[in-house]
């Protein structure tokens, strides 16, 4: 079995910072792309940016400039630097991750449990 552990999450006023990391563990033969969505209140989950076992990133054009999503692949570890924070950015966000378990069954998509984000002066 696989899991994902979100932390670092917390309110914070508008212009500021937060990281948010995501930790992986279990069964893990390897990661592929990991990820981080978001969830705000009456909203769909979207994507907020992706990063690819080279390095590889893709960011949703609301963050774009204002955060970074970083790996160590060493420690199955997924970060997102969050910078000028905005109250439009508060909502739950979950670390994502396409994972090859030593268990078997292939490659299967897994997702953390949530931490909430709220941008609020």
């Amino acid at each position: 079995q696989v899991q994902l552990v979100e932390s670092g999450g917390g309110l914070v006023q508008p212009g500021g910072s937060l990281r948010l990391s995501c930790a992986a563990s279990g069964s893990i033969l390897s990661i592929n792309t990991m990820g981080w969505y978001r969830q705000a209140p009456g909203k769909q989950r979207e994507s907020v940016a992706e990063i690819t076992v080279s390095g590889r990133t893709r960011y949703a054009d609301s963050v774009k400039g204002r955060f970074t999503i970083s790996r160590d692949n060493a420690k199955n570890t997924v970060f997102l630097q969050t910078n000028s924070l905005r109250p439009e950015d508060t909502a739950v966000y979950f670390c994502n991750a396409d994972v090859t378990s030593w268990s078997g069954g292939g490659l299967r998509n897994y997702w953390g449990q949530g931490i909430q984000v709220t941008v609020s002066s």
